[in-house]
């Protein structure tokens, strides 16, 4: 909401701040969704198994999503230029050790890494945004910023796709670099050194505990499928629901809390924030899945993998600044909807037009769709939490904002990635038990791990097998499609469910101005009294 600025901040900055801005959230981004078209190969080179594959693509948002709270609340006390400067000069190393990985389990530690690195950068973004613009201008500005945001999420596979048809795996994480250095060198010139900062300490103790929270939450769904792994994921539950207890304890008792309850409480915030998380968890979900999806069922080269998600990248980038003005007008509630909407037909359209052997308009046309929705509902997703908080909650409402599309990625691409190795192990178990005994007999426990492993890893098998690499190979295809349909009917239970809490929680456009007018009085007069 808009507060009376200080003078320092009356002259509202021009493009060049907003582009910087941007950029930097373009080295998060990017890094976010480079790994997806390469998982195939990095599955190959490592001989890694589906869950070690989805650490590589989950790992990133991870270390993001468990991270943004703390370091948005560390902006907001020490600065965000800072924070802003620190996280996009990590990004750097991460990358290149992401890039030059002699192991699986290093990679996915750089990935992890690269997202703590995010965690300090890309909420200070937001945060920026709503601190140095007001009113029509600020609406405009996080309609940019979310729709080109994601448009460069989803322009990372082509990029990376274009890369891997002449270099191996690891260059993907090094597009990053040269934008980071830019990105680095425009945000020291150009983004002012304090922007309605708060003296209040920092409640790095919420921090600590909002980190496990999220992170071992999101490792247990990563681990549900893997066998014989019950103890450990019982751990992770067991630590991550104590963690979160804690959280919800101190944050009520502590006189600076990290996460504002109260404001947290607040219709619009807190509706937006799940509305968000599904919304962005189902684009990044979808592009998890729809990778693999192209190379190994409809054998698309990595560039064609690429270049097939173009449709949701040039639709989210044309509908954002479109979002923007149907929230001026019919309310972030009808625009939600509307974004949901089109997510819901991208969903649908995967569901029941994704089979072997299918021509490319039914793959773009769900890419278009889901690009649709997100460029609908991520601006008015991210418009209403920067909007019912005070200003120097900012860091609070844009780590929310990003824990929209980090921890939603987390957490979707997790459950779909959960689904798809359960539903693929489960396919092909069952389709060794049909076999005639007599082929039963050929197929060693070996054999069989190895082709319950992964879709790499059966794809190995076939070319160290060629006389039933046919077989192999189809019955690989099969599976894989059994898995990614039980990940698109989740991604579908996910919509509506948001879609209805949208629809019966979140207030119409004449309400929602009187609730947000009603929460900066309040604001005001709290602020007046710490004065």
């Amino acid at each position: 909401m808009d507060t009376t600025q200080t003078s320092e901040e009356k002259t509202e900055p021009g493009m060049i701040a907003l582009a910087t801005l941007i950029l930097v959230a373009a080295v998060a981004n990017l890094n976010l969704s480079v790994a997806n078209v390469a998982l195939p190969s990095i599955g190959l080179v490592f001989n890694a198994s589906q869950v070690q594959i989805n650490l590589v693509a989950v790992g990133y948002s991870l270390g993001l999503a468990a991270s943004v709270l703390w370091f948005g609340a560390l902006g907001d006390h020490h600065g965000r230029k800072m924070m802003l400067i620190i996280g996009t000069l990590l990004a750097i190393p991460a990358s290149i050790l992401a890039g030059f990985a002699s192991s699986i389990e290093i990679l996915i530690f750089a990935r992890i890494i690269g997202g703590l690195a995010a965690g300090m950068a890309f909420p200070t973004t937001l945060a920026l945004i709503t601190a140095l613009w007001s009113g029509q201008k600020r609406t405009k500005s996080i309609a940019l910023w979310s729709g080109i945001g994601a448009a460069i999420a989803a322009m990372g596979p082509i990029i990376s796709g274009y890369l891997l048809t002449f270099n191996d795996w690891g260059s993907v994480f090094l597009i990053t670099l040269p934008l980071a250095v830019v990105a680095l060198i425009m945000a020291m010139k150009f983004i002012p050194d304090h922007v309605s900062e708060t003296k209040a300490p920092v409640d790095n103790m919420g921090g600590l505990l909002s980190l496990l929270l999220l992170g071992t939450l999101t490792l247990a769904i990563n681990f549900a499928p893997v066998p014989n792994s019950g103890i450990l994921i019982i751990s992770f539950m067991v630590v991550a629901a104590l963690s979160g207890i804690l959280f919800i304890m101190r944050q009520r008792r502590v006189d600076n809390p990290l996460y504002d309850l109260k404001v947290a409480s607040r219709s619009i915030f807190w509706v937006a924030s799940c509305a968000g998380i599904i919304v962005f968890g189902a684009l990044m979900g979808a592009m998890y899945i729809g990778q693999q999806f192209l190379q190994n069922v409809l054998s698309y080269s990595t560039l064609d993998s690429g270049l097939a998600i173009l449709p949701a990248a040039v639709f989210m980038i044309l509908v954002a600044p479109q979002s923007a003005r149907l929230i001026e007008s019919r309310g972030s509630r009808f625009t939600l909807l509307a974004g949901y909407l089109f997510c819901l037909l991208g969903f649908l359209t995967m569901l029941f037009l994704w089979q072997d052997n299918i021509p490319y308009w039914k793959v773009g046309l769900a890419y278009a769709f889901v690009g649709i929705g997100v460029g609908l509902a991520g601006t008015p997703a991210s418009h209403s939490l920067t909007g019912s908080v005070p200003v120097e909650r900012v860091g609070m409402a844009s780590g929310t904002a990003d824990l929209q599309r980090d921890f939603g990625g987390a957490i979707m691409t997790s459950i779909f990635g959960a689904l798809l190795t359960a539903g693929y192990t489960r396919s092909i178990a069952s389709q060794i038990d049909n076999l005639p005994a007599s082929a039963q007999q050929q197929i060693t426990s070996g054999i069989e791990a190895t082709l319950q492993k992964s879709f790499s890893s059966a794809a190995t098998l076939a070319q160290q097998h060629p006389q039933y690499s046919a077989q192999i190979i189809s019955a690989a295809k099969y599976s894989f499609l059994t898995g990614d349909h039980w990940a698109y009917l989740a991604g579908i239970v996910a919509i509506l469910i948001g879609a209805a809490l949208v629809f019966f929680k979140f207030p119409k456009k004449e309400e929602e101005e009187k609730l947000l007018a009603q929460y900066c009085e309040i604001d005001l007069k709290n602020q007046g009294k710490q004065i």
